[in-house]
């Protein structure tokens, strides 16, 4: 079986980039670490792909996409602007799914290896120290990053504007509904859309003078069960909420399947808003308020920046960011406020 640059760098416990610079006679590296790591290659037969190493230095018009799925409405918009721009500047786009970051270290290496890709697009829930030193050694291709954080020098990045999209839709929920007990599904652990969403929804609530309460902020995993099973923990607490605003739409649709089969009824008992605005939200009973991400844009910008990258080499980072807004269906209700005596 053929042994894979992975591999090595597991027997010499060391990161796939230490390998790679090792085997490229990096100057950062050691001359001891370099023979260590050579005799580990040496040892487990591994032969670096030359030929496919020195067509990746040419231009091969063929960009890749790194998505956490494959599937759904959202992907589906990412997948569509970058394809959009790619093909426009006469490239072909190759997508992969990864579901864990040891998924997406071994696509970005078949990127770089066997596929002989110009630029990788990774849209990703977090940024690793290990993922950080794969995509910025010598032999990487250009790279562009879909992720909530932005505040990372040194490499181009697209994010949505998360925090300020969960801030409007709480401080509208406040204001223009009248609603005060609010609850936030969130979305997963170590996702930093998700984190910049719940900072929002948490810095609306204190800025209108409200300590958001731990027990109406729950987890969630981005998906429908994820919603369903968030959404009836909130309906079995002693103090319900008003309101539940899910991470994203896909959550909010669990919550509809919840809050009907209690046999409560959406905005009369209780309302839900959602984040994306894909067209799931346009679909189900009542149409859902949800906070609008230009999803095709997102795409779009990054197959952009990713192509300039590519034809300039002088090319400076660069952290775009997609705005949102607010799209209101019919979730919610008014919150009738009786006028004092």
């Amino acid at each position: 079986m053929k042994m894979t640059i992975k591999e090595v760098a597991e027997r010499a416990n060391v990161s796939i980039a230490t390998v790679s610079r090792a085997l490229n006679n990096h100057p950062k590296i050691s001359h001891a670490t370099k023979e260590y790591i050579l005799q580990i290659a040496e040892e487990l037969n591994y032969k670096p792909n030359f030929t496919a190493r020195s067509l990746a230095k040419k231009e091969t018009k063929i960009i890749g996409l790194v998505l956490p799925e494959i599937q759904g409405d959202f992907f589906t918009e990412v997948i569509k602007g970058v394809d959009q721009v790619a093909h426009s500047g006469g490239y072909h786009v190759v997508v992969a799914g990864s579901h864990s970051e040891r998924s997406i270290v071994e696509s970005i290496m078949s990127f770089m290896g066997e596929s002989m890709v110009d630029g990788v697009i990774l849209m990703i829930p977090a940024i690793s120290d290990q993922l950080k030193e794969l995509i910025s050694i010598d032999n990487a291709p250009s790279v562009v990053i879909i992720n909530g954080k932005h505040d990372i020098e040194d490499f181009d990045i697209v994010y949505i504007d998360n925090f300020q999209g969960a801030y409007s839709i709480t401080d509208y929920l406040l204001k223009n509904y009248g609603y005060t007990k609010i609850a936030h599904i969130k979305g997963p652990n170590k996702n930093n859309d998700a984190a910049e969403r719940l900072a929002g929804y948490k810095a609306a609530l204190i800025d209108n003078n409200i300590e958001p309460l731990e027990e109406w902020i729950v987890n969630g995993d981005f998906t429908i069960k994820g919603g369903e099973y968030a959404c009836s923990r909130l309906l079995s607490l002693r103090d319900k909420p008003e309101v539940i605003f899910a991470g994203n739409d896909m959550m909010a649709a669990g919550c509809y399947r919840v809050i009907k089969a209690h046999g409560l009824s959406i905005p009369g008992d209780i309302g839900v808003v959602g984040f994306d605005h894909t067209f799931l939200s346009e679909f189900i009973s009542p149409p859902l308020t949800t906070v609008h991400v230009p999803i095709l844009e997102v795409g779009k910008t990054a197959a952009s920046l990713l192509l300039e990258k590519i034809k300039n080499k002088e090319h400076k980072p660069e952290q775009i960011k997609i705005s949102t807004g607010i799209i209101l269906g019919k979730s919610c209700k008014k919150v009738l406020v009786e006028n004092p005596a």
